[in-house]
């Protein structure tokens, strides 16, 4: 595996895990009871949720590339405990034997699948990769203390059935620019749209990505294009998708498709201690609150789910420094518009405000944020006044009865407001 791709792979293990199992990380939580909610491609016939999805991207190849294409998704393994009786096994959401407690509860399997294409023989004709993982079933007797059965846990895959649609299509212009479209649906036959959404997710593709590699070529930024493709980038349609440039930044040999939004090059915060799976919440929260378990909860996550079990030791046993990076670090200072002189100003009310002037803040309808009701009418200084890339300015302040405002200062963190939501104090 190349480099690039190894990297954008560790971004991608994070989608793809993304919701895999929410805190407090034990099977009968309410919250664990609707689970696999990112990028699920069901079967065609269930309803109300997509089979399928496009990703559209531009890349720049003015003569022969080579594509890598790598579909990732999670296939649900369903664990079912049964407990034995005269007429057979029945299954039960809980079997404790020998003081062990045994869960039904589902869990995931890592799928890929594989394509290595010229760019030449996609612009010549779409080409379909099919995808089939057959199922699988394993049965593991569960023995009481003096050797009888008492019970069974039943794992079991289902069948699923899936393709890749690649084409290509160059694109009028100097640029050497093509437009690479990749559709993937799940194609499993099902006719049971009256079942349980939790048995329709056992024949679906879970968090399904993609990672598409480029030799030869280069990948153009959707979100931010140059002048020459950005009527290219607007006319790319994506589906229940999202490519974003993936690696370091200045690459554009990878793009991962996503079912979350992302910007580009988007990658794994250094203070993370590991996967905590839960939706996008923040680390430190997540790891202050499983540490707050009951020995109980602790105890039932344990038996849920290995990655629980995983989860519970390292909270456990994370030293203090390291809990205490979780709680922010900042990694460069970058200011979001382009800096004006210093001595650059604004008219407000026929008063000129610039650095170090003193303003009366009057946040307008057009911010959302409601903490701005607590700083309407306050006074504050201005820091600076900046001139975003559309030629709006805009000032940097901080309150000045804000205890924290030197160490704003120093870090460069500001709150921003139009010349028109201030006024001369």
């Amino acid at each position: 595996m190349t480099a690039p791709m190894e990297a954008a792979r560790r971004v991608a293990d994070a989608v793809l895990y993304e919701g895999y199992l929410l805190r407090p990380y034990r099977a009968p939580a309410a919250r664990n009871r609707m689970r696999w909610q990112f990028g699920v491609l069901v079967p065609p016939n269930y309803p109300g949720e997509p089979s399928g999805s496009v990703t559209e991207c531009l890349l720049e190849a003015p003569g022969e590339a080579q594509l890598d294409l790598r579909l990732r998704f999670l296939h649900v393994r369903s664990r079912t405990v049964e407990r034995e009786e005269d007429d057979g096994y029945w299954p039960v959401p809980k079997l404790t034997v020998g003081g062990r407690d045994y869960l039904s509860f589902d869990e995931a399997t890592e799928r890929e699948a594989r394509a290595g294409l010229s760019l030449t023989h996609v612009t010549s004709g779409p080409r379909t990769i099919e995808v089939r993982v057959p199922g699988d079933r394993v049965i593991e007797n569960i023995p009481g203390p003096g050797g009888e059965r008492t019970g069974r846990v039943v794992c079991e895959h289902q069948r699923l059935d899936a393709e890749m649609r690649i084409s290509a299509e160059r694109l009028p212009g100097p640029y050497g620019l093509v437009r690479l479209r990749v559709e993937v649906d799940n194609t499993a036959h099902w006719e049971r749209a009256d079942v349980p959404r939790e048995e329709a997710v056992r024949r679906s593709l879970v968090a399904a990505h993609l990672l598409i590699g480029v030799s030869g070529g280069a990948f153009v930024s959707l979100l931010d294009p140059p002048l020459w493709a950005e009527a290219a980038a607007r006319q790319c349609r994506n589906r229940n998708t999202w490519p974003v440039l993936v690696g370091e930044r200045g690459r554009r040999d990878v793009v991962l498709s996503s079912p979350i939004i992302l910007y580009d090059h988007p990658s794994i915060d250094p203070e993370s201690p590991g996967d905590l799976f839960d939706s996008t919440e923040i680390d430190e929260l997540l790891t202050l609150r499983t540490l707050t378990l009951t020995e109980e909860e602790k105890r039932e996550a344990r038996v849920t789910d290995p990655r629980a079990a995983e989860i519970l030791e390292r909270a456990a046993d994370l030293p203090p420094e390291l809990l205490e990076r979780l709680h922010g670090a900042i990694h460069r200072l970058e200011v979001p518009a382009r800096t004006t002189p210093e001595d650059d100003a604004v008219i407000v009310a026929g008063v000129r405000i610039a650095r170090g002037s003193r303003v009366r803040l009057r946040p307008g309808h057009r911010r959302t944020d409601a903490d701005d009701m607590f700083l309407a009418g306050r006074t504050a200084r201005v820091e600076a006044v900046f001139l975003d890339v559309d030629g709006v300015r805009h000032l940097a302040v901080t309150p000045e009865d804000d205890p924290g405002s030197d160490l704003q200062r120093e870090q460069g963190r500001f709150l921003y407001f139009a010349p028109d939501e201030v006024e001369p104090a």
